[in-house]
C-alpha cells in the first residue's frame, strides 16, 4: 500500500501545515516498533503489581523484605547475645587475650590500658554508667555512646571481636589499675 502526495501520484505524503516554510512528511511508525512499544508498556504493569500469582515468587517487596530478614540474621544484636556464653568467654584466656589485643588497639586511648579509665570511665570497678551486665557492656559497645564521645564499633569491629573484647572488659572486674579514676553511675552486683 503506498502513499500518495498532494499530486495524486506515489511517494511520501505531505501534511497540511506549514511552519517556517517547512513541510512535514506523513511518516507512521512501523509496526514492530509499535507491537514493542505496547509490549514495554504491558511488562511495566505487570512488573509494577509483581505481587502474588503474577511474576516470580510472592513479589519483589517479599523478596526484599526476606533477604532483609536474612541478612539481619547473619549479623549478631545486643538483644540477641548470650550473657552466660559472654561470662564463659571471660573465664576462656584465648578470647580474653584476642580481646585484649582489640582493646589495646580501640579503648586503651579513652579507658587506660589497664582500665582504670582516662577520658572514659573505670572498667575495673563494680560501678557502671550504662549497666554491667554482660549484655550491657556488649551493647555499650556495639552502640556506643555518642553523647559521652563513644563511638558505635559493631560496624567496625567483627562480631567475634565484640564478644572477646566484652569478655576481657568483664574479665577486668576486681583487678586494680594503677591509676584509676573514681566511679562514675551505679554499682553492678551480678
Amino acid at each position: 500500500m503506498a502513499n500518495t502526495n498532494e499530486s495524486g501520484g506515489e511517494g511520501p505524503r505531505l501534511l497540511e501545515h506549514e511552519y517556517d516554510g517547512i513541510r512535514e512528511y506523513d511518516n507512521p511508525m512501523p509496526r514492530w516498533w509499535l507491537l514493542t512499544f505496547a509490549g514495554t508498556v504491558i511488562f511495566s504493569v505487570v512488573y509494577l503489581f509483581n505481587v502474588g500469582p503474577v511474576g516470580n515468587g510472592k513479589g519483589r517487596v517479599a523478596d526484599y523484605e526476606a533477604e532483609m530478614a536474612a541478612a539481619a540474621a547473619l549479623v549478631p544484636t545486643p538483644a540477641g547475645v548470650d550473657p552466660a556464653q559472654l561470662l564463659a568467654l571471660a573465664d576462656d584466656a584465648g578470647a580474653v587475650g584476642d580481646g585484649q589485643q582489640v582493646y589495646a588497639s580501640y579503648c586503651a586511648s579513652c579507658h587506660g590500658p589497664d582500665g582504670g579509665g582516662l577520658i572514659g570511665p573505670n572498667l575495673a570497678d563494680n560501678v557502671w554508667i550504662h549497666g554491667g551486665a554482660p549484655e550491657a557492656v556488649y551493647k555499650t559497645i556495639a552502640e556506643g555512646v555518642l553523647a559521652k564521645g563513644m563511638p558505635p564499633w559493631e560496624k567496625s569491629l567483627k562480631p567475634e571481636q565484640m564478644t572477646n573484647v566484652t569478655a576481657y572488659v568483664l574479665s577486668l572486674q576486681g583487678t586494680t589499675p594503677t591509676n584509676p579514676k573514681a566511679p562514675e553511675g551505679e554499682p553492678y552486683t551480678p
